[in-house]
């Protein structure tokens, strides 16, 4: 006979409560309304596209480990989705967010519930749109702070601040859009890059805009810093201080004070800033690094300003400018500021780098050409601009492959993504034959099995154009083993892998004509999407998917779908 246990008022009224918790999932929520709003600043009275009315939109606030809900109303005029950029969503790829691969667009009028599960990120992470070329003005900042209970791994700052860099066009985003599709070249660059919204002083019709940090003298602060910029890589740096980095895509580092960031498309970084320096103005600044001379690119430099709280006797001088920030082609400053991310690796923020594979995979990634009839194309010598993934140039298809997958839906993707390059031949050398440019075009996907240990090597190549690629992978974070220059060696190159204590990222530079390795364990069934954080390299079809197979417990089985997602018909 079991004995009977004796409960207390109060512990009887708490099962309650958590009975009711659990049951109604009351979780904190949030709303976002995606609506066009007019926009006044920057030399500009254009409408944007914004969540809340706000541009850059709300920022995000969780512990780690929490669940929120965010339901997404579209009130715009085009089709929108949202990704929760680096939240892993274990087991829940159905409100992941990019558009065909793990729903369908939330038509205009319609409503999403998306419920986001955090697990073991803790830092900074963003959301933005993934669809279309919305996501230029549709982002803001997820702070993940940790639990309650627990500390940071430093110092407790003084105060906290998201700075967001952008990218700023003046013409209307789905018209380059829908422009550069058209015609089959580049899209225009953009006119300026943002600071929180704000291009900064040295633009005309910004000076009173111009984002202001307020410090005081002695104090130290978080600045989570995000690349939300559609097309480039960026230094950043503030006049007269050096910078601490603590984190990346919201796992720590060991700390490295350094004169400058390098941060790509998708990438955040944990920044703190100590106010040290005598009473004034100091310009933090950003500009683009890219190592390709023939790649467009905006030569602008946004500014924002880092003000000293004080009793000024006069009027306080101007900022005084970062004499520390790389120039754009500046490769040994971008390479020598990656060498020095590497995972804490503490006691509470221990790392498991994968030592055994079972999967071994390359992944060539390319901007490629199409020829077009009678050379009537804006791409090189009358062709279309493409990209890929292994000459795979990725097309949507009409459902998303999540749906096709889980509901067995013939005939939507393939399952023969290749494991190696389909051609093999001197991917980085200077001069390569014009028909090594053209790719296939497909929906296909890699099946991953369950708890498989991955290393996938991105190699980058120089077909048409050779650049530096910023690739982002959803549902996981993975480790950086290595990375270098020209072909990858599968012999010699491992040997100087950091098995020890690689950075845990999410995104990825795999350098211009050159290599990274990553290594993960295929942990988070579902379907999950890789591709390039250049825009225009995703819209010429630099992506694929993966599909990582359900294991045999039913906690490592896919989660069924919410009873609201969007409609594809």
């Amino acid at each position: 006979m079991l004995p009977i246990m004796k409960v207390s008022l109060l512990q009887f009224l708490g099962f309650l409560l958590l009975s009711w918790l659990i049951h109604c999932h009351a979780w904190a929520r949030y709303k976002f309304v995606v609506k066009e709003t007019p926009y006044t600043r920057l030399c500009s009275t254009k409408p944007i596209l914004t969540v809340n009315g706000q541009f850059p939109g709300p920022t995000l606030h969780v512990n780690k480990g929490e669940t929120i809900i965010v339901d997404v109303y579209n009130q715009a005029k085009d089709n929108i989705t949202i990704h929760w950029h680096g939240v892993k969503q274990p087991k829940y790829p159905w409100t992941d967010g990019p558009e065909f691969i793990t729903q369908c667009p939330i038509r205009p009028g319609g409503k999403f519930s998306q419920k986001i599960i955090f697990s073991t990120e803790e830092g900074t992470l963003w959301w933005h749109a993934h669809s279309d070329w919305s996501r230029a003005t549709v982002h803001g900042a997820i702070v993940v702070y940790p639990k309650n209970g627990t500390s940071y791994p430093f110092p407790k700052p003084y105060a906290e601040v998201p700075i967001i860099l952008g990218e700023w066009w003046k013409q209307d985003i789905m018209q380059l859009l829908d422009t550069f599709l058209k015609t089959g070249g580049d899209p225009n660059t953009s006119d300026a890059y943002t600071i929180n919204g704000q291009p900064g002083d040295l633009y005309p019709c910004s000076k009173s805009d111009t984002f202001k940090l307020m410090v005081d003298h002695g104090k130290t602060y978080l600045l989570r810093m995000i690349n939300a910029a559609m097309s480039d890589i960026l230094f950043f740096s503030i006049a007269n201080h050096q910078l601490t980095v603590v984190g990346t895509d919201a796992s720590y580092t060991k700390p490295f004070k350094t004169d400058y960031i390098t941060i790509s498309p998708g990438q955040t970084m944990d920044v703190l800033l100590e106010a040290n320096q005598p009473l004034g103005q100091y310009y933090m600044a950003a500009r683009v690094f890219s190592s390709s001379n023939l790649v467009a690119y905006d030569n602008t430099t946004t500014t924002a300003i880092v003000h000293y709280n004080g009793n000024y006797t006069s009027p306080p001088p101007p900022p005084s400018f970062p004499q520390n920030l790389p120039y754009y082609n500046d490769t040994n400053a971008s390479s020598t500021y990656a060498r020095g991310l590497r995972s804490l690796d503490s006691p509470d923020h221990s790392i498991n780098v994968p030592l055994n594979m079972s999967t071994k995979l390359i992944f060539t990634i390319s901007v490629n050409a199409i020829p077009c009839a009678n050379d009537s194309c804006a791409g090189p010598n009358g062709s279309r601009f493409a990209a890929s993934m292994n000459n795979i140039s990725f097309v949507n298809p009409s459902i998303d492959i999540l749906q096709a997958y889980y509901n067995h839906i013939n005939g939507v993707y393939e399952d023969r993504f290749p494991n190696v390059p389909p051609l093999i031949f001197n991917f980085t050398a200077d001069y390569l034959p014009l028909e090594l440019e053209t790719p296939q075009k497909g929906t296909e996907v890699k099946v991953l099995e369950y708890n498989s240990t991955v290393e996938l090597v991105l190699q980058g190549t120089n077909l048409v154009a050779g650049t530096e690629h910023p690739m982002h992978l959803h549902g996981y974070s993975f480790y950086v083993v290595g990375w270098g220059s020209g072909n990858f060696d599968k012999d010699k190159d491992p040997l100087g892998y950091n098995l020890v204590d690689p950075p845990l990222q999410n995104t990825i530079a795999v350098p211009r004509n050159g290599w990274a390795a990553i290594r993960f364990k295929a942990d988070n069934p579902g379907v999950w999407l890789m591709h390039c954080h250049l825009e225009r390299h995703l819209s010429w079809g630099m992506d694929m998917a993966f599909i990582v197979k359900n294991g045999k417990n039913p906690e490592e089985k896919l989660l069924p779908p919410p009873p609201d997602m969007p409609s594809c018909y």
